[in-house]
């Protein structure tokens, strides 16, 4: 089967890790899993699972795309992606990528083609594994901690109660914008996501 395109979450495996910031991406997914399970039409269903990563796919307007968790630990991912991305011969431009954000506030978010890592362990993982920039990133803001030496406790951190009561708007634009990139271009994408914001 020719699929479409990748949408993969990043974050780290363990219950532990499962409601810090560090692990939106991995929201993203649980968010698509539970939607693709009220859906019949995304007709979604597992491919494979390994200490490695868990794959599903889905349909969106009635094209096949992967669903991908990586489970490597974060600074590990890209092993898990260029793995499938190689399996399933998935052009480097139609892999999207949804990670945390430190340079953004929560309730922002930014989607664009390329770039750099920008100290983000999960993406120069990618980048190296994958031996390309140029998939595409949907950077999910988590703000700064006041203290910048308290970054690693800021991002393994939980969100707070107040974030807590907008992720799931949160999440449900972030499968928008990568909804639109799909039916209808990245331009529009990009647009959508990078006009979204959530004041708190």
């Amino acid at each position: 089967m020719e699929y479409k395109g990748i949408f993969v979450g990043l974050g780290n495996p363990g219950p532990e890790y499962v409601n810090t910031r560090h692990n939106i991406g991995f929201m993203c997914i649980d968010f698509i899993l539970n939607l693709a399970a009220e859906r019949k039409s995304m007709r979604l269903e597992k491919l494979f699972e390994s200490p490695q990563y868990i794959l599903w796919q889905f349909y969106i307007a009635k094209k096949p795309y992967l669903l991908l968790k990586a489970l490597t630990y974060m600074n590990l991912s890209g092993t898990a992606v260029a793995k499938v991305v190689k399996k399933y011969s998935i052009p480097v431009q139609d892999v999207f990528v949804a990670h945390d954000e430190l340079d953004l506030p929560f309730g922002k978010m930014k989607l664009k083609i390329g770039g750099g890592h920008n100290g983000h362990n999960g993406l120069a993982s990618i980048d190296e594994c994958l031996q390309s920039a140029a998939y595409r990133r949907l950077r999910i803001g988590i703000g700064r901690p006041e203290q910048k030496y308290d970054v690693v406790n800021w991002v393994l951190g939980n969100f707070s109660e107040q974030e807590n009561e907008h992720l799931n708007e949160l999440l449900q634009a972030s499968w928008k914008g990568f909804e639109i990139s799909c039916r209808k271009n990245m331009q529009d994408a990009i647009q959508f996501i990078n006009s979204f914001g959530i004041n708190l």
